[in-house]
């Protein structure tokens, strides 16, 4: 096991009303002036929306607020969000929405109080923040488990970029997580959400590190958790109890306690940032189409830890005749979940182009390396493109 520190100072308030508590913690974390950051009309159709502003005001806390966050939420509206925090002296951001509001309230909330010249220097390692204002979370979309993570992802709509940026500062002072606010999502929004949790498990179960017993039991317990509920909810949208189960799986994905002591690849996320990039394309639908690939291009390299993936989340038994077979057979039980639940699992079933692939590549390798179960070279990732084309 590697040495690891582990921290996340983030509170979860969890369950039916919770909504009702929101003004509450805004100002426990020093919250006189808000920025409500959310998306489109959703949050507006459900209640979300109108259950924090009503919580706000019942606080004697003043707010403004900016809509339009798109999915691969866009460098250009962060910017338009910087200006209005300084321009109105906001002093805590609150998002209401999923993974991309509360990634464009991450940076919205550390561009404001940035002092460099050029905010995307920040995504491209030429610079880092240093500091942040608080950031709080309405949950509404269980997938990008960013209400509890130390990181965000954001597109350059100026250069077509999609680019990551982390620091602990990012981290919510507090998540708003009720379950009944998923009850409305639509069945490919909420499969594309189960695909994004599980593989934000993956990226950190497949490592090349022995001896990491216990997270395995936790990455597979979740990994199965959304295998048993994920074709639950969408059969009946308002299965609170595997709404709940879903939602409570998609923070503790990405809190960093599923990779403690253990060495994740990314590998895929990166690869998947190109297809956002270019074509637009919803991050689980994304990462349902390069995570088989990836599996099939490096599995030869631990065949032990994939078979041990076969066996204990996707139920394939040792009958076959060597754990290679066992570990194709969980590959394909886990492309085969996808397409059960609605995912793509190539370029030809999402309808994306394959012509360039080498550009996509080079893109992909343009400030630093990728991957950690196997570190890849353009070659590698031109032919796990490929693969996914298929």
């Amino acid at each position: 096991m590697q040495n690891f520190v582990f921290y996340n100072p983030a509170k979860m308030v969890f369950g039916k009303g919770s909504e009702k508590e929101t003004g509450k913690y805004v100002k426990m974390y020093g919250g006189t002036k808000v920025l409500i950051h959310y998306g489109g009309g959703s949050v507006k159709k459900n209640g979300a929306y109108d259950a924090a502003v009503a919580s706000l005001k019942a606080e004697g806390i003043d707010y403004i607020e900016l809509g339009g966050v798109q999915p691969n939420p866009r460098l250009s509206l962060i910017k338009k969000g910087i200006q209005m925090c300084k321009d109105n002296g906001v002093d805590f951001v609150l998002a209401i929405g999923g993974g991309s509001v509360i990634d464009s309230s991450k940076s919205i909330a550390c561009g404001a109080l940035y002092k460099g010249e050029n905010i995307w220097d920040c995504y491209t390692a030429k610079d880092k923040f240093t500091e942040v204002l608080p950031i709080g979370v309405v949950l509404t979309i269980p997938a990008a488990g960013s209400e509890s993570s130390d990181n965000c992802v954001v597109t350059n709509d100026e250069t077509g970029e999609k680019r990551s940026s982390a620091t602990d500062l990012m981290i919510p002072k507090f998540a708003i997580m009720n379950p009944e606010y998923t009850f409305s999502l639509p069945p490919y929004q909420t499969a594309c959400g189960i695909t994004d949790i599980m593989m934000h498990t993956m990226e950190r179960y497949f490592t090349q590190e022995p001896n990491v017993d216990l997270t395995d039991h936790l990455c597979e317990g979740l990994l199965k958790t959304m295998l048993n509920n994920g074709p639950k909810v969408l059969k009946n949208p308002n299965d609170y109890n595997a709404r709940a189960e879903i939602m409570w799986a998609g923070s503790l994905s990405h809190n960093g306690l599923m990779g403690t002591g253990r060495i994740g690849d990314w590998g895929t996320h990166r690869m998947q940032h190109e297809l956002g990039a270019r074509f637009d394309i919803t991050h689980g639908a994304g990462l349902a189409i390069i995570m088989p690939a990836w599996m099939k291009y490096v599995y030869k390299l631990n065949v032990p830890r994939f078979a041990q993936f076969a066996v204990k989340v996707m139920g394939v038994d040792y009958s076959f005749d060597n754990l290679e077979a066992v570990a194709l057979e969980g590959i394909e039980r886990l492309r085969n979940f996808f397409r059960s639940i609605g995912m793509p699992t190539s370029f030809k079933e999402a309808g994306l182009p394959c012509d360039h692939l080498e550009e996509m590549a080079e893109q992909a390798l343009r400030y630093d390396s990728i991957g950690k179960f196997k570190v890849l070279t353009k070659e590698d990732i031109v032919n796990i493109y490929r693969l996914a084309a298929e």
